[in-house]
């Protein structure tokens, strides 16, 4: 007999772990609704997001973005405390390791990352992970760093390098979950509309005026998880969608990182 999957245990875990609505409903699922065993299974298969509340272990460090002509690498490098991230040698290991990934490749970089690794952590006394490590090829490409702890890069078909930036420092602000509309499955659509229909099932109003109601929650929800939808931090009467459209350009490829 299969568990019952509600949005408040949905809920209860997004709002511990940061980790999107979609992947905690998976994971509750595989759990059959056990909380802790649902933790377990985001630490374990979680790739790309931190797990802020969950990881007590590494929750802090850097990120870095390095670039040739038509390549761009980024890699995270954690650590336990902002101190250590801010600390001269943590940095220039970084600097390094994002150097190596860009000039060999980011399994090389990798092979031989815990031998640089090691030497620091015997200087700062505190435990140092490798965190996520990307590259995207490319002849348009952009990429923007934010304090150090969110890295984005963007691929675009047309446009230029400087139109890439822009959506990469959008993306950095924005936080899309969906770069267009069609990337949003009927899976959690399904679960959005559950948790907006709760929240209007105990306003007193006719049917008719509640499922509108409903529509234009789902409708501002999507949209401003939605790339293309969002209004362009720039110009926010133009949405990115129309910016690129403007620009005949397109999104081939965008990775991105916050620690």
């Amino acid at each position: 007999m299969s568990v019952q999957i509600t949005t408040e245990l949905v809920k209860e875990l997004r709002d511990s772990t940061g980790i999107s609505v979609m992947q905690c409903r998976r994971a509750l699922e595989e759990a059959e609704g056990n909380m802790e065993k649902a933790l377990a299974i985001l630490k374990k298969t979680s790739s790309d997001i931190a797990l802020k509340k969950v990881n007590r272990e590494v929750k802090d460090g850097r990120v870095a973005i390095k670039t040739s002509s038509n390549k761009a690498v980024l890699v995270s490098l954690l650590c336990e405390t902002d101190f250590v991230a801010r600390n001269e040698d943590f940095t220039t290991l970084l600097e390094k390791l994002t150097e190596k990934a860009l000039s060999e490749g980011i399994e090389k970089m990798k092979a031989g990352a815990k031998e640089m690794i090691d030497g620091v952590i015997q200087k700062t006394g505190e435990n140092i992970q490798l965190g996520i490590s990307y590259e995207v090829n490319g002849n348009t490409l952009g990429n923007y760093v934010h304090n150090n702890k969110i890295g984005v890069i963007v691929s675009l078909e047309g446009g230029n390098s400087e139109l890439a930036k822009d959506v990469a420092m959008h993306i950095a602000a924005m936080k899309p979950e969906y770069i267009s509309p069609e990337e949003i499955s009927g899976e959690a659509k399904k679960t959005i509309t559950e948790v907006f229909e709760k929240e209007i099932a105990s306003i007193d109003k006719p049917t008719e005026i509640k499922k509108k109601m409903l529509e234009g929650k789902l409708a501002t929800y999507f949209k401003e998880k939605t790339l293309l939808d969002q209004a362009f931090i720039k110009d926010g009467e133009t949405t990115v969608g129309q910016l690129l459209l403007k620009n005949k350009a397109k999104i081939k490829e965008v990775k991105s990182y916050s620690v």
